[in-house]
């Protein structure tokens, strides 16, 4: 009866002992884990890229580039009826003495009597300004542009309406100055009108804006470069 209880834990030990038991049932206890898609690499811990929002359309600025252009313009031409009618033949009116005077001028050329030879040529680059002007005018969204816009419009309008109704006849018409600053006569200071003083001013509001990098839709060139391409977002 001894033998027989030897024989089964001598068969006990040599199961137990078995290198490959434990690997078969660790194999046999191991549940299979089906492959997913590889995983994305990303470029940063909690940072992703997103498509820049699009922003919002302006209203246009037709109507404020026309009111500021129609206004300048018929400032333009009222004081230039005025100062011929009561400069005309007289001799320079002193306003602020060493600062401002009144004198009438008949003046050939452009802005501040510049190219006093090229009156058509002149007249010409006017009717082009005017066109481009309002070539651009559809995409006009910007405060600031409309209203440096209507200014140059105003002077350009002014200047052109001298050329062509008045003497010596159209397109070479004199164009009627009567501002002199700091002496009489234009010796400091070229005598100029209302329309060339709108240009200069319009003129400078555009440097501003296009160094500032407002664009006509009255977006920045940054805002532009965003929408454009990919914006990154933490």
């Amino acid at each position: 009866m001894s033998v027989p209880h030897e024989s089964a834990r001598s068969g006990h030990q040599d199961v137990s002992q078995d290198p490959d038991a434990d690997a078969r049932n660790a194999a046999e206890d191991t549940v299979p884990v089906t492959a997913g898609p590889p995983a994305q690499p990303r470029a940063e811990e909690d940072e992703e890229y997103v498509p820049a929002p699009a922003a919002p359309l302006r209203p246009h600025r037709i109507l404020l580039l026309l009111l500021v252009a129609l206004n300048g313009w018929a400032l333009d031409i009222a004081t230039k009826v005025v100062a011929v009618r009561r400069l005309e033949g007289r001799p320079p009116v002193t306003v602020v003495d060493g600062v401002l005077y009144l004198q009438l001028v008949r003046n050939a050329g452009a802005a501040f009597a510049m190219a006093t030879g090229a009156t058509w040529l002149l007249t010409l680059i006017a009717v082009g300004v005017v066109l481009a002007i309002f070539n651009v005018a559809g995409r006009l969204r910007s405060v600031g542009w409309a209203v440096a816009l209507g200014l140059v419009l105003a002077g350009a309008l002014g200047n052109l309406t001298d050329r062509l109704f008045r003497a010596p006849g159209p397109l070479v018409g004199r164009v009627v100055d009567f501002i002199s600053l700091f002496a009489p006569d234009g010796t400091v200071w070229p005598v100029f009108n209302v329309a060339d003083s709108a240009i200069c001013c319009g003129g400078a509001m555009l440097v501003v804006l296009a160094l500032a990098g407002r664009e006509l839709d009255g977006t920045s060139t940054r805002e532009n470069r965003e929408s454009r391409g990919e914006r990154w977002v933490r």
